[in-house]
This record gives C-alpha cells, structure tokens and sequence, in this order.
C-alpha cells in the first residue's frame, strides 16, 4: 500500500473519531446543566475546531500538490 493512501485512511479516521468526541461532548454539554444559550459559544468553537480539523486533512491528504 502506498505513503498516500495510508495517510488518506489514518487522517480520515482520525478526523471522524476526533469529530465525534468533539461533538458528543459538545451535546453533553449543552443538554446538562449548562442548556441550549449556555452551550452556544462552545458549538461555536467545535464548529471552527471541526473546519480546521478537515481542511488541514483536506490540504495534507487529499489535495495534489
């Protein structure tokens, strides 16, 4: 198997998994104690994480250099 597409399933797996901790932690958080407006700026933050997360695997396996 080559560098490329092992790179391009390690960085895909890693991203999914870090997405759903990030986002299952994000949905505690806002459904416990902290509710919907106190959660808000924390989705704010997971969104923008998640953005980067993707596009850094989009630039370092995904895109031809």
């Amino acid at each position: 198997m080559s560098q490329g597409r092992i790179d391009l399933i390690s960085g895909a797996i890693g991203s999914t998994l870090l997405m759903v901790f990030i986002i299952g932690l994000a949905e505690s958080i806002s459904s416990g104690a902290a509710g919907f407006w106190g959660g808000l700026p924390f989705w704010v933050i997971v969104i923008f994480s998640l953005i980067l997360v993707w596009y850094d695997f989009w630039d370092s396996c995904v895109r031809k250099k």
